[in-house]
């Protein structure tokens, strides 16, 4: 990490992605922001491998749905402003995820909470982020804070220990620890003594942190709001002396008062092993008493002990105060954080769960918005039916010979005269004296893969065979081994002599209009085969709806690969098919109660009785 030239890495605006979902820390996050007043959740999306989606969250009152990504690669594309990557895998996973993250253009700084992470991973992440100018935090860490701005997972733990230690607003020391438990300590400390931390960061425990303590001092150096810093180290290892050097050699002309724990380790016979992996002295050089005479020596503040660590950091602030280098600090109120349901229950604060996530429109302001869009503007624009479809289904306005296609297709659709089944289940539900709404639905029902239900199918083996590059004989062949009927293909009245006029005109549009209609070209191929088995094997009106959305979709470039498989999978196109139909279906009811019509009894003459 080239820290010498570097200040700030986080600010008000800092926002992360989340790896591996934990509901506690990245709650505590938000509730930091909402205390701190942050008008954005520092949390842009959460990636759980496997798993997409959005995970419902508090930010203060109001619950929001943060977006949940299978892929780093994935969060990264859509969150290009989050550029701190928070990595809550398992020792197993962490070195893997960390560097695909550093991988990513948009990621700056990366911490990660995992202890055990394999030394050899370790040097090869920190080789990789100095060589690209990015900063690690950890591994083994809890993280960091910027006091009033942004915070990492749990550091600075609850809320009460953040309001207590004064870290919603920003003060004017720097703190750097090793030990992510004794930064808390140190936080309520520094806010009893000066006017509070103003950036504080635990780099781990490990032999091999991903930044050093010199690092983040020498990044303090170069932050106005800083006035001095606080470090604390431990005995093992040599990172402490590199701050030695730094001090010396005057990189840092700030106050650093340090203390480096572990003095205890000269009271046992044996090399002892502290809590982290590096805590380990390894000769005089290593020791806690070593490093603190090393750090004095070198110019900075060392008390005698650590109980005598709080009266230094003391001294050293209040020195700054007297000779003008520190400017008091304006107290703030920070706003209470709404108890959350099991808490509050008992004291009468309740904030409930929603349960239910709408992305498509919001009737909450002075009018309803389709996909973001206020009604009002959707009437002065004069947008159509169309237009209204592609909002509500595909949540963006698609350009208007697509729009316009979508009206054709549901024009096209909305009848088929009254002896289809939908028509007839419609027709004597309606004669039955059962309400529109019955009635409707009984046709409905009837919709499905023999019924109207093929367009999806269509687009769906069309796209899959045209793609894989099959020609119409391995393809049709293909299917007919597989037993399944070609969806789009076919028709009981239609032929060769006496096609359909809905295909035609459907195909005449799109030629006129569509950029592209290499589907419908394929669909037609298809037909040409199939034609020379036999002369009802017609390109009929799901398969050309079904490739031609397929043009649409992959024509107008408003849409990528996948999205255009989930419009397919989830059952868009066949939607605009039951869209249209209910047109029909709905006038037919209407016929039916307008004419009186009685109760319909199919005729015995038309019924084969047989044993």
């Amino acid at each position: 990490m080239a820290t010498g030239k570097t200040g700030n890495i986080f600010s008000k605006t800092t926002q992360a992605l989340f790896y591996n979902y934990k509901q506690l820390p990245i709650q505590r996050m938000l509730d930091f922001d909402f205390l701190c007043g942050r008008e954005t959740p520092s949390v842009a999306g959460i990636i759980n491998p496997g798993s997409e989606g959005f995970q419902k969250l508090f930010f203060g009152q109001e619950e929001i749905a943060i977006p949940v990504h299978s892929t780093i690669e994935a969060a990264s594309a859509a969150h290009p402003t989050a550029d701190v990557f928070i990595n809550f895998a398992s020792f197993r996973s962490a070195a893997a995820s960390s560097m695909s993250a550093l991988q990513q253009p948009t990621i700056r700084v990366v911490a990660i909470i995992a202890e055990g992470v394999p030394e050899s991973d370790a040097k090869q992440l920190i080789a990789y982020a100095k060589s690209n100018n990015k900063v690690i935090i950890g591994p083994a860490t809890v993280g960091g804070i910027q006091a009033g701005a942004f915070k990492i997972g749990d550091t600075a733990g609850t809320i009460d220990n953040i309001i207590a230690c004064k870290l919603y607003r920003p003060g004017s020391v720097g703190f750097v620890s090793k030990s992510g438990g004794m930064s808390n300590e140190m936080y309520n400390t520094i806010a009893r003594v000066t006017d509070g931390i103003y950036e504080g960061i635990a780099i781990g425990g490990d032999v091999f942190p991903g930044s050093t303590l010199s690092d983040h001092v020498l990044r303090f150096n170069n932050i106005p709001q800083v006035k001095m810093m606080v470090v604390l180290g431990e005995l093992g290892g040599r990172d402490e002396y590199s701050l030695v050097e730094a001090l010396k050699e005057g990189k840092v002309n700030k106050p650093v008062v340090a203390w480096v724990s572990g003095t205890c380790a000269r009271l046992f016979k044996s090399e002892v092993q502290f809590g982290h992996a590096g805590a380990k002295s390894g000769g005089d050089m290593e020791s806690a008493q070593g490093k603190n005479e090393a750090l004095r020596d070198a110019g900075a503040v060392v008390p005698d002990s650590y109980e005598a660590f709080e009266t230094a950091i003391k001294e050293t602030f209040q020195k700054l105060v007297e000779e003008g280098k520190i400017d008091p600090v304006t107290e703030v109120t920070p706003p209470p954080i709404p108890e959350d349901l099991n808490i509050a229950i008992k004291s009468g604060k309740v904030r409930a769960p929603t349960h239910i996530i709408s992305t498509i429109s919001d009737d909450r302001g002075e009018e309803p918005c389709y996909a973001g869009v206020p009604m009002s503007t959707i009437i002065e624009k004069g947008y159509g039916v169309g237009d209204v479809i592609s909002l509500l289904w595909f949540k963006r306005s698609l350009p208007r010979y697509c729009t316009q296609f979508i009206e054709i297709c549901v024009m096209l659709c909305a009848d088929h005269g009254p002896c289809v089944s939908g028509a007839h289940n419609t027709i004597v539900t309606a004669r039955a004296g059962k309400d529109l709404v019955s009635s409707l639905v009984s046709g409905l029902l009837t919709i499905g893969p023999r019924f109207g239900g093929a367009i999806d199918d269509a687009a769906r083996y069309f796209k899959d065979a045209c793609d894989r590059g099959l020609t119409p004989y391995e393809f049709v062949e293909g299917m007919k081994k597989k037993g399944i009927r070609v969806p789009g293909i076919g028709h009981r009245i239609k032929s060769r002599d006496n096609r359909d006029k809905r295909v035609q005109l459907l195909q005449k549009y799109a030629h006129t209009h569509f950029p592209s209609v290499k589907y419908m070209e394929y669909a037609v191929q298809v037909e040409t085969y199939t034609l020379s088995k036999a002369n009802n094997l017609v390109l009929n009106v799901d398969g050309a709806i079904g490739s031609l959305f397929l043009d649409l979709l992959a024509g107008s470039g408003m849409f990528t690969k996948a999205e255009i498989d989930d419009i397919v999978n989830i059952g868009y196109l066949n939607g605009l098919f039951v869209l249209a139909r209910s047109i029909g279906f709905i006038g037919h009811t209407f016929d039916q109660k307008r004419l009186k019509q009685p109760l319909y009894r199919h005729p015995w003459e038309d019924v084969l009785y047989t044993k």
